[in-house]
């Protein structure tokens, strides 16, 4: 472990926090704050020197906020919304969370009705030039009252995940649903500008002209230092050492999985090097992280669960025990490697469910339950999904780094008048760090623990 990299414990435990969820509060995180405001130039240091992230610090606002920027965002990860289906918020919620923060800034205390006109009226003047989407909220004769409730919905929801960060950067009085189902409703917003000013990290999207860029350069252009970056000559070129080296730290730091052969060079693959390893081992040292290593996968975990949003496999969801008894089979398939299929897995919880009738009981359709347990590992790179080959995943070699045991409660007594056994409840166990119960268990053949 180098030394100079290492943090104070206390400074440690701030900075986990700080990847987790980008800042820190005074009022949620009182002794984390305080200890990163006091020493905020050794912690701004380790981020700036090891990932190229900043850290600010606004005691104003009572708030130390890390900037992430990274040019290969999840494609999967970003705000959620628990009551759609597909969880994750939709351009046009993300597009309203932008124009609520605007109209916040302008008037940091707003009742509902008036920030909802005063976006409609926003999106009025774009709409015409194709810079905003419409936005009627007010049912006529060539808005109907279907269009205009969604499109009310759809900014409670921008608000909902403004409120839902905790930051304490937009603030409501009452029920939002309740405030909209209401055609007399109404409440109070409120934003704190100080924060607003801290929220967003990136160039302006209008300096950085992405109208004129493809859509798969705008997460480089928007992460780019400076507002030339991402238009000087040789931008197409390979990327340097160093940017490869943010590249992979930053996977590491952030993701729960990382592939490290999935670099397009033709170099060797940075971790692949004496250097490369060496310095991404000492990072997540310096941070409390565990790093289990295979030659051709690293896997990140927390034993204190700080440093991520990522709670896989700890609950007692259906879906996660689910998720737990797929990921106890599939590196004992014949072909680990080979592509999993609905109807295998579709097989697999029917054979346990004929083991053990109970389990699962509250779904009715095997099809479904398959789909959400394959949903929890992609979410944590066990497996990965190709939105033009639905209802298939291809398993990846983090599937060798765990180990799921099988519980299976015992009835106390043995009459008729019993009840059944309970279901198997499925644990987890990292083979090189325990997650869900105390000890440890052997370590993969294949790889070490740094």
């Amino acid at each position: 472990m180098n030394e100079a990299l290492l943090l104070d414990g206390d400074l440690r435990e701030s900075a986990r926090r700080l990847i987790a969820t980008g800042r820190l509060r005074a009022e949620n995180e009182p002794e984390e704050y305080r200890t990163a405001v006091k020493d905020h130039q050794a912690l701004a240091e380790f981020f700036r020197t090891e990932l190229n992230w900043t850290l600010e610090v606004h005691e104003v606002a009572g708030l130390v906020r890390l900037h992430k920027r990274r040019s290969d965002v999840p494609a999967d990860r970003g705000p959620l919304l628990s009551r759609e289906r597909r969880p994750l918020a939709s351009a046009t919620v993300m597009i309203l969370v932008c124009l609520a923060c605007e109209q916040l800034w302008r008037r940091p205390r707003m009742s509902l009705r008036e920030l909802l006109q005063a976006i409609a009226q926003v999106c009025a003047a774009e709409t015409a030039e194709g810079r905003l989407p419409r936005f009627p909220v007010v049912a006529s004769q060539e808005v109907s009252k279907k269009e205009a409730r969604e499109h009310r919905q759809s900014l409670a929801d921008a608000l909902k995940l403004l409120v839902a960060e905790g930051t304490g950067t937009v603030t409501v009085d009452a029920d939002l649903d309740r405030a909209l189902a209401d055609d007399h409703g109404d409440l109070v917003v409120t934003a704190s500008r100080d924060r607003l000013a801290a929220k967003f990290s990136s160039l302006s999207p209008t300096l950085l002209e992405l109208n004129n860029l493809p859509p798969d350069q705008h997460a480089a252009a928007l992460s780019a230092e400076s507002l030339m970056d991402h238009t000087l000559e040789g931008a197409d070129a390979p990327p340097t050492l160093e940017q490869r080296r943010l590249k992979v730290i930053r996977r590491l730091v952030d993701d729960p999985a990382t592939d490290p052969l999935d670099d397009d060079t033709d170099t060797t693959t940075y971790l692949h090097t004496l250097t490369g390893r060496e310095r991404a081992l000492n990072v997540t040292a310096a941070l409390g992280l565990t790093a289990t290593v295979r030659r051709d996968w690293w896997q990140t975990t927390d034993p204190t669960g700080q440093a991520s949003g990522i709670d896989f496999p700890n609950g007692r969801r259906m879906e996660r025990q689910a998720a737990l008894a797929l990921l106890a089979t599939l590196s004992g398939r014949s072909d680990p490697a080979a592509v999993l299929t609905l109807t295998e897995v579709t097989d697999l919880f029917t054979r346990v469910r004929d083991n053990q009738p109970r389990w699962a009981a509250s779904y009715d359709r095997m099809p479904a339950l398959a789909r959400a347990a394959a949903a929890e590992l992609v979410s944590v790179g066990l497996l990965t999904s190709d939105p033009e080959a639905p209802d298939q995943w291809q398993p990846t070699p983090g599937v060798h780094l765990w180990r799921v045991r099988v519980h299976r409660s015992v009835p106390v007594t043995a009459s008729p008048d019993a009840s059944p056994a309970t279901p198997p409840r499925f644990e987890q166990q990292a083979l090189t760090e325990p997650v869900a119960e105390a000890g440890s268990a052997p370590a993969d053949p294949e790889g070490d623990e740094g």
